[in-house]
């Protein structure tokens, strides 16, 4: 098992009271067979359930003033569900951390989406009782933003990045951009499609979106952003050699 500081390393949050976080890591086959006086998970799992769901509602609701209640569900549905928290716990090996039973310990718990889930809930809510919201807020959007960047904007309100990319592209000599699809996340009735933007045969960027066309509009923003920058450096060394 890991120290705990190397996890609140892994969060980017420290404890006041370390035993908010070790209760947020035990699970109930460890509390029931060990008989520390440590509590399980539980209770915390609970209230980390209602604080995730307000910290992304609340990112939500700011960030995307547009969207339609329908859009806000779709994304929030998508942002907290089991298989998305899934890759947050992964990220900072939360498994590796986890006071398990021998029962669970030996079927793989520390790998089972479930309990992985069920305590990056539970660390959540242990950090907003020892921090406040806003503490939970900031280490959460450090998972969440790199996915919400994107996402969010309905198709009737994009711009016409692809054009843009095109024309831009063209006019470098570029050759042509082509969008390919590299995931669809969540079930059929909210899902985020992820779309990669290759230039030449090369991976230039990618974004995300509620539909194909809102992620390819995504991805190819953030590849006029690499060109456009490229440009810039183009110039630059011009100027220097000149």
């Amino acid at each position: 098992m890991g120290s705990i500081q190397e996890l609140e390393a892994g969060l980017g949050y420290a404890f006041k009271n370390d035993q908010l976080l070790i209760q947020a890591l035990t699970h109930s086959s460890h509390a029931n067979e060990r008989n520390t006086g440590v509590r399980d998970n539980e209770q915390l799992e609970f209230l980390g359930d209602s604080v995730l769901g307000f910290v992304v509602s609340d990112y939500l609701f700011r960030a995307h003033p547009n969207l339609s209640e329908g859009d806000l569900s779709r994304l929030k549905g998508f942002f907290v569900s089991a298989a998305n928290l899934v890759k947050y716990a992964e990220r900072v090996d939360l498994g590796n951390y986890l006071h398990l039973g021998r029962g669970e310990e030996k079927t793989g718990g520390r790998t089972k989406q479930a309990l992985l889930v069920d305590a990056l809930e539970a660390v959540l809510a242990a950090i907003y009782l020892d921090g406040g919201i806003d503490e939970a807020r900031h280490v959460m959007l450090r998972f969440l933003e790199p996915q919400m960047e994107d996402v969010g904007e309905s198709d009737r309100h994009l711009s016409d990045f692809k054009t843009e990319l095109q024309e831009q592209l063209q006019s470098r000599q570029m050759g042509r951009a082509e969008y390919v699809v590299a995931s669809e996340d969540g079930p059929d009735h909210q899902k985020l499609f992820t779309v990669v933007v290759m230039i030449d045969g090369n991976r230039v960027a990618q974004g995300a979106g509620l539909t194909k066309k809102a992620a390819e509009q995504a991805a190819a923003r953030h590849a006029l952003d690499h060109v456009c920058a490229g440009l810039e450096k183009s110039s630059e060394a011009l100027t220097k050699n000149g």
